[in-house]
């Protein structure tokens, strides 16, 4: 699977989602920025998005929470949805 991660997220996900192995057969753009997901409801075109709802915190806390999201991303992403909006809750 191949991530673009938008630069609202930090370079240690993109350098983690490739350490996994993931990275050429379809394409899907990782983002907190809504207007993405906006863009995306609003036309069928363009890529997929990975819409990541979470309130600011630490790398190592996002990065260990987006392991744990991952595998239900990947399943989504097999499912052939193309906006794919993940919600972190405060507690994790």
């Amino acid at each position: 699977m191949r991530f673009l991660i938008d630069a609202q997220l930090p370079p240690a996900l993109a350098r983690w989602l490739v350490a996994e192995g993931h990275e050429a057969d379809m394409s899907a753009i990782v983002t907190k920025d809504e207007d993405f997901a906006q863009r995306k409801a609003m036309s069928r075109g363009g890529p997929t998005i990975v819409w990541i709802r979470s309130p600011n915190t630490r790398r190592a806390t996002l990065l260990a929470w987006f392991a744990t999201a991952l595998p239900d991303i990947l399943v989504a992403l097999q499912r052939g949805e193309t906006l794919i909006e993940v919600v972190q809750t405060r507690g994790g």
